[in-house]
């Protein structure tokens, strides 16, 4: 499957803005933090109203402030729902419509709660007052309650001996954490004692009442949210993902259910010993659907659909003919079908799929869209899509025909006034003669009568395809603006091109990625309008991996960019999942890949000069990764610089931070890559 040309959206056209060509400035990094951020939506029960948190930023204060708005489905302008100077988050419309539940932390809040508020107007009142915090809300179907997750001490008898012990340690002098087991650490933050576990609060009630707590099971402590559990339509049950292993080094999440008055949870997916969750409740009760992989230890293989009927406790694959992942759902109101949001070849499609025999259908044909939100009617169906050129921007799809309305208008006036460069999807033959679809992004006013640098970049996961949408941390519109011709390849690995494809590079990874990413190179060498001897290369996680495999092999590139690089498979034990029991073996039992595929190895061969970052609060890919590959290459005598964020994690999240890195990075390309201003 794949995409034929894709010219940019002028979709400011058709605002009637009519703004000069000299005017026009091409994207950059204080643009991109001028854009205002939606967040996935909730649609009214009735379908006329879609609500969404949207987030500005202040870069002189370093934050952003996020507020709830609604905008009608019809067409017609936003209203700011919330006005409060924090942030609000993650609405839940209730389902007879009268008021939207969302997250919260106001006046003498300590923590973030839950907050109501009623939709024809009215102040927001505040629902829980847990010590421990709220989040992730979901309504009970009869709209007298709301569902939340906290993460508590197991032990403690009540609220008030779970503040105390807060503050307790708040107040020690001893900064000592202890473990007997791992992970001891997810993304950026160390794992306490606490466990996250569903509550459930009236509205007309101060105490919540324990779902979870005391049924022997908690939900996943590696980021619990809304889609890690879900209420049945009669709201007496309530399924929710938790970890199986007690080991800590097979993690093995499964779909439990409970009554919601408490009791016992009782496991229905206990027969497979990969990741099961997105539990999703039928609109009749009939079914639980849910997504299952079968490979452990595997992130990337294909999630297939699965129905869980609940009177005869049987499940049935929906999806196995299907070579997609399909990863959480949206009920059509009949109970017939699902709508889904697919990493389809370059692009996140709508589906919607037959539950009675498992054909997809694609409602989507270009650009990419995010999950949907369907009304009770299932007429109106709300969602978020991006493009190279687009920012998430709220939309109205007809669930029939495809046919989108564009909603919201947050970013139009900026969007006005930015010179996009063209755009399209490319294939080219890659390792083992197979077809590779790259993206190439072209600088503003693209003349193909000159010469540009290349800058290709190199995308994370490795499993982890790059679609048609705008990447705020690494924009390849920023790049292209400032000058060069920017590639972006799903070399083999990548998500959306079925799962052959994407798990043809294990276990070396590093193999036939380094060749699609040569053959790449080679493709746009052969272009008039592409200066070979001014091509570079850089990317993230795994993209900084595959530059420092780059590294130590040979290339045709002038410099590289390695961004939280996996450097060194040896030291990677460090990391959050560091514990877990690897597919294909270990170091100590599998040294020969490991030589093979580590790209510390490669370090007597390192010429490039190199770009590195890295974030302390890194726990992904430690810190030790980005010091050891800049140690290197200066003990080697190759030009190198090491930018450092004591405050950052996997990402380069803070506004002031964010510019800092995009002109760290235009810096560095221009001193060897020297694009025409």
């Amino acid at each position: 499957m794949r995409h034929p040309m894709i010219g940019a959206l002028v979709f400011f056209l058709s605002l009637g803005m009519a703004v000069a060509a000299e005017e026009l400035k091409p994207l950059d990094a204080e643009t991109i933090w001028e854009l205002q951020r939606l967040d996935g939506p909730a649609i009214s029960p009735d379908g006329e109203q879609a609500v969404v948190a949207v987030t500005r930023y202040e870069v002189k204060d370093d934050e952003g402030i996020t507020d709830l708005w609604l905008v009608p489905t019809d067409g017609g302008d936003a209203r700011q729902l919330t006005t409060y100077s924090g942030s609000d988050s993650s609405p839940a419309w209730s389902p007879d419509g009268r008021y939207i539940a969302f997250v919260s932390k106001r006046g003498d809040d300590e923590k973030s709660q839950i907050y109501i508020i009623p939709v024809g107007g009215g102040e927001a009142r505040r629902l829980t007052d847990v010590p421990t915090g709220a989040s992730a809300p979901k309504w009970f179907p009869d709209s007298s309650a709301v569902a939340f997750i906290s993460s508590v001490y197991e032990d403690t008898a009540d609220w008030a001996e779970m503040a105390e012990r807060l503050e307790a340690e708040d107040e020690s002098k001893v900064s000592a954490m202890t473990w007997d087991q791992a992970p001891i650490s997810w993304w950026d933050r160390w794992l306490d004692e606490r466990k996250p576990h569903l509550y459930r609060i009236g509205l007309e009630e101060s105490e919540p009442q324990p779902i979870t707590h005391g049924s022997g099971v908690h939900l996943l402590v590696t980021g619990a949210g809304t889609g890690s559990y879900d209420i049945s339509p009669d709201g007496e049950e309530i399924a929710f993902v938790a970890d199986t292993d007690t080991t800590g080094v097979r993690s093995n999440p499964d779909v439990y259910v409970l009554p919601t008055a408490g009791g016992e949870a009782r496991n229905i997916t206990a027969g497979n010993m990969a990741p099961d969750f997105a539990p999703a409740y039928s609109p009749n009760g009939r079914w639980l659907a849910f997504s299952q992989r079968r490979i452990p230890g595997f992130y990337a293989d294909r999630a297939r659909l699965v129905l869980h009927e609940r009177d005869k406790q049987t499940q049935r694959v929906l999806t196995e003919d299907f070579d997609r992942t399909v990863s959480g759902v949206t009920w059509a109101p009949d109970s017939r079908s699902v709508y889904t949001s697919i990493d389809d070849a370059g692009i996140r499609r709508l589906y919607q799929i037959d539950t009675r025999d498992g054909e997809p259908r694609a409602i989507t044909a270009e650009h990419s869209f995010g999950e949907p939100q369907l009304s009770a009617n299932g007429r109106v169906l709300v969602t978020l899509r991006q493009s190279f050129v687009e920012p998430p921007t709220l939309v109205r799809v007809d669930p029939r025909r495809g046919n989108v309305t564009k909603l919201s208008t947050f970013n139009d006036e900026i969007l006005a006034g930015v010179d996009f460069g063209r755009y399209e999807s490319v294939t080219y033959e890659g390792a083992n003669g197979q077809d590779i679809q790259m993206w190439v992004v072209y600088p503003p006013g693209f003349d193909p009568e000159k010469k540009y640098p290349l800058y290709l970049l190199l995308h994370g996961g490795p499993h982890n395809g790059i679609p048609d949408g705008f990447h705020f941390r690494w924009n390849a519109q920023v790049f292209s603006g400032w000058g060069y011709v920017t590639g972006w390849h799903n070399f083999h690995g990548s998500s959306g091109f079925g799962q052959d494809f994407t798990d043809s590079i294990n276990p070396e990874q590093s193999e036939l990625p380094y060749i699609d990413t040569i053959k790449a190179a080679e493709w746009f060498a052969e272009k008039p309008w592409i200066d070979a001897e001014r091509m570079g290369a850089g990317g993230g996680s795994y993209g900084g991996y595959l530059a420092s495999i780059l590294l130590g092999r040979d290339h045709p590139f002038k410099t590289l960019v390695a961004h939280a690089a996996v450097f060194n498979w040896l030291t990677q034990y460090a990391a959050d999942y560091g514990a877990s029991k690897r597919r294909h073996g270990e170091f100590w039992t599998n040294p020969g890949h490991y030589k093979l595929s580590s790209p510390h190895t490669g370090a007597a061969n390192f010429e490039t000069p190199t770009l590195v970052i890295h974030g302390q609060l890194d726990r992904r890919v430690p810190v030790n990764h980005g010091i050891e590959l800049f140690n290197i290459l200066q003990n080697r005598g190759v030009r190198s610089r090491f930018v450092y964020y004591p405050d950052e994690n996997h990402w380069i999240l803070k506004p002031n931070n964010s510019l800092h890195w995009y002109q760290e990075k235009k810096d560095w390309l221009a001193e060897f890559l020297q694009p025409e201003d």
